[in-house]
């Protein structure tokens, strides 16, 4: 049950939170917020990719 909770989780918020609503919500708490997200975001995945590919740690 635990491996697919992610995954369910992913499903139900590509369903209810379209792109748009998300863009309106980064602008709503301000362009600054936007940025920090992103730029977090960006660090997890490049994190992730590394620890994939056998980055160094």
């Amino acid at each position: 049950m635990k491996k697919y909770l992610p995954i369910a989780m992913v499903a139900f918020l590509t369903t209810t939170l379209t792109s748009c609503a998300a863009i309106e919500g980064i602008f709503k708490a301000g362009v600054w917020s936007g940025i920090i997200i992103v730029v977090i975001v960006l660090a997890i995945i490049i994190w992730i990719i590394r620890k994939i590919f056998g980055g160094r740690s």
